[in-house]
This record gives C-alpha cells, structure tokens and sequence, in this order.
C-alpha cells in the first residue's frame, strides 16, 4: 500500500505500523486517520498476519489532532475530521488481530485516544498520557470516550478536567497501560507479547477478540447469556477439540484456523 504519514512492515505474522509525522510530534492529521484506517482494514483482511503493533518516530507517540489544520474551518470539515477518528478507533476493535500499542513517549488528546482504543498497550517508563484539550477550551470529548472505557470514571474525569499528564506508572495503575518498562526494553517486551498472542490460533483469538468487546456493552445476564453462546461455538471449533486433545495428550497443538 502506498502511504504518506505512515511506515508499514510485515515481521512475519505481526504487523509493525509506524506513525512517521516526527516533526509535527505524530499529529493526527486528516491525512494521517484516514490513512490508519485503511493500513488497518488492510492487516484485519490479510489472514497471514496474527497481530499488529501500533509504534511511532519521534519524540512524541501522538501530540492528539493537528491543531494547525483546525482554526477558522467550518463545521463540515470538524465533522469529517471526529468522524474519521472514530472510525479509526473502532477499525482497532473490530479487525480480528489484537493490536498491541507500543509507547515511548507522550501521548495526549486524540494520542491517548489511540492508546486507549488499542488492545493492549506496553509503556516506556518515560511515558507520559493526558488529555488537555480543556486547557485550550476543546474538551476532549471523543478522547473521553476511549479513555473511560479503559480506565476507571474518576481517573477519567480527573485527566478530562484538569489536563493534567499521567506518568506511565499511574497509567499502568489505572488500566491505560498494560506494562511498563525501561525503554531500552520496549520494543522487545512489544514483540514478545505479540508472539505470545501470535502461538495460540488465530481463529480462536478472532473470537475472544470480537466477544470481549461486544459483551461489554451488555447488561451482565444478557453478557452471560451471548458469552454462553460463544463458548458452545467455540468449544465445536476444530481449533478447541485440538486444543484440548493436545492439553490431555501432554504435546503441542497444531492449528488448523477454524
């Protein structure tokens, strides 16, 4: 795929996109959405690939939107730009492989967004998360969204009303972070989750992937009940019966992808 704003690699069944804006710190530009949106749906299609991690150039993981493209524009153009950054962050949920962000520095406004949207994210202990749109009077609304779902209501507003940055550590403790670990570390613990994701089956991955964040916007006994469902498909799944002869039989499975 030819791209602008982005680096795409393949290191065998992971996927490695890069965000590459570094002299704009990894703004969110229109462009830049736009073109994640389609690398993503592109890795979600390629059955070859098993997992992707989210990275960035630059001193910054994402500084948020491009705020320089946003003054004096009209509403259609706000509104084509909060809507391709939401399609972003549901094309992360909704493709089968988890995406693993990979952090090293500052993520802020829509950059914390993106973290949050992804599936799992390891940290750089010099990482830093906010969303500041309040201090320059643009609440960060649709950051809001993300970042409440991944970390509890009290974190979320404190970070939404004050602006203020979280250290890596707070983050980790607050469910925004998965790890966090010296940066001279990050990108091997990244690879070394990947893999580790990359061993199950791919098809059964899909599956848990796909109910996890479905059940979560259910009640808890309709949560059950759709979970009850998945778990009698999937324990029918050729994937499962190798599984669990493979357990018994003390050997290794062998994934056959359904």
């Amino acid at each position: 795929m030819t791209l602008k704003d982005i680096l795409f690699e393949r290191d065998g069944s992971t996927a490695l996109v890069t965000l590459n804006r570094p002299e704009r710190r990894n703004a969110l530009s229109l462009h830049m959405l736009e073109e994640l949106t389609r690398c993503f749906r592109e890795i979600g299609e390629d059955q070859e690939l098993r997992v992707a991690i989210l990275r960035a150039n630059g001193p910054a993981f994402s500084a948020g939107h491009d705020l320089s493209e946003m003054v004096g524009r009209d509403g259609g153009f706000y509104r084509e730009l909060f809507e391709a950054c939401t399609t972003l962050m549901e094309t992360l949920q909704a493709i089968p492989q988890p995406v693993i962000a990979q952090v090293h520095a500052t993520a802020t406004a829509a950059g914390c967004q993106l973290v949050a949207s992804c599936d799992l994210a390891v940290a750089a202990a010099e990482a830093r998360f906010a969303t500041p749109g309040v201090k320059i009077g643009l609440f960060c609304s649709t950051p809001m969204v993300a970042l409440s779902r991944a970390v509890g209501s009290r974190k979320a507003m404190e970070m939404l009303l004050t602006g203020e940055a979280i250290s890596a550590e707070e983050a980790l403790a607050a469910g925004l972070v998965t790890r966090v670990v010296p940066a001279a570390e990050l990108a091997a613990t990244a690879r070394a989750m990947a893999a580790k994701i990359a061993s199950s089956s791919a098809y059964v991955v899909a599956i848990g992937k796909a109910a996890f964040y479905r059940q979560l916007q259910m009640p808890q006994p309709l949560a059950y009940d759709y979970a009850q469902d998945v778990m009698t498909m999937n324990a029918a799944a050729a994937d499962a019966q190798e599984g669990m002869k493979a357990f018994l039989e003390k050997r290794a499975p062998r994934w056959c992808g359904r």
